[in-house]
C-alpha cells in the first residue's frame, strides 16, 4: 500500500549563485555509487493524526541532525506529487538564513534495513549520508524524478 511523506526544501538566494537548494542524497549501500535520481528533499513518513507541515519540519530536522532555523517568512506550500512507486510525497520550502547550516555538521538518523535484500542479514544506515547546495538545474537532474516539481514551484513561487 503506497505511503505519504512529508519533507521540506529548504532554499537560499545570493546575488552570487542566485536560488539554490538543499537535497539529501539517500543513505545505504544501494544508493552509494548513484547520482541521478539518489537525492531527496529532506522528507519521511507522517506519524499517526500529524500535521503533514509539523511532519515535514520534524523529519527534515531528523535527516539533518539540527535544529531547523526559525521560518524568516512563511514556509511556501509546495504541493503533493506522487512517485513511481505509488508514494505520496507532500512538500513545503523554507527559506534559509545565509550562510545555511554548517553541512560538515550533518547528522542524520538512521534506519535498519536487510542487506543485501533477501538476505535476511540487517545493517543500520543513515537515511541520508550527505547534503549539499544545488541550482534549480542541477537539482531537478539529481533529484527523485517526481520531486523535480517542487523544484519548478519553488521557482514559480518566488516569481511570483
Amino acid at each position: 500500500m503506497p505511503t505519504t511523506s512529508a519533507g521540506l526544501l529548504p532554499y537560499r538566494q545570493s546575488p552570487d549563485a542566485g536560488l539554490e537548494v538543499l537535497l539529501g542524497h539517500m543513505g545505504g549501500p544501494f544508493w552509494a555509487r548513484k547520482d541521478a535520481g539518489a537525492w531527496s528533499l529532506l522528507k519521511g513518513e507522517l506519524d499517526e493524526g500529524e500535521d503533514p507541515h509539523d511532519a515535514a519540519l520534524r523529519e527534515a530536522g531528523e535527516e539533518l541532525g539540527l535544529e531547523l532555523p526559525p521560518a524568516s517568512r512563511p514556509d511556501i506550500e509546495l504541493g503533493e506529487v506522487r512517485q513511481r512507486s505509488g508514494k505520496k510525497v507532500l512538500g513545503w520550502a523554507r527559506e534559509w538564513p545565509q550562510p545555511g547550516p554548517d553541512l560538515d555538521q550533518i547528522s542524520s538518523n538512521t534506519v535498519e534495513i536487510e542487506w543485501p535484500p533477501r538476505s535476511g542479514r540487517r545493517i543500520e544506515v543513515p537515511e541520508i549520508d550527505r547534503v549539499a547546495w544545488f541550482g534549480p538545474d542541477d537539482a531537478r537532474r539529481l533529484v527523485v524524478r517526481a520531486q523535480a516539481e517542487f523544484v519548478d514551484r519553488l521557482e514559480a513561487a518566488l516569481a511570483a
